[in-house]
């Protein structure tokens, strides 16, 4: 619900548990690819640069965060990757993925759009 900033203890946990374990997860396969760890250095914080959005305001930024953080383009783009044998498109969409886990793992949620540490996991 918008505007509720906290949500029940026990799911607020839940979501962080799922956040860490995707992130856990995520870079065991990583790992076992034998993906680039400077390429994953280069980009593990690249998903952040959507809240360059918040310069044109809460509404705009909420938006460009949101979408930068939610799991659907990472999961798109490895299975694009998967499909056309891109190791490149794996790896970045396995990064992306980690980053959103390890931020929902930390309490960094989904914004609402009236403020920045409004987020669907609770005031940050």
């Amino acid at each position: 619900m918008q505007g509720d900033p906290k949500p029940h203890f026990a799911i607020r946990y839940i979501l962080h548990g799922e956040g860490a374990l995707i992130a856990i997860v995520g870079i065991v396969l990583y790992a076992q690819h034998g993906f680039s760890w400077l390429l994953f250095a280069v980009l593990i914080l690249a998903p952040d640069l959507a809240m360059i959005g918040y310069m044109r305001g809460p509404r705009v930024g909420a938006f460009w965060y949101n979408l930068a953080h939610c799991y659907v383009a990472p999961l798109i783009l490895m299975a694009v990757g998967q499909w056309a044998a891109s190791e490149t498109a794996t790896a970045i969409g396995l990064i992306w993925g980690i980053h959103i886990g390890a931020d929902r793992a930390l309490g960094y949620g989904l914004k609402y759009p009236d403020a920045f540490k409004s987020t669907h996991l609770g005031r940050i």
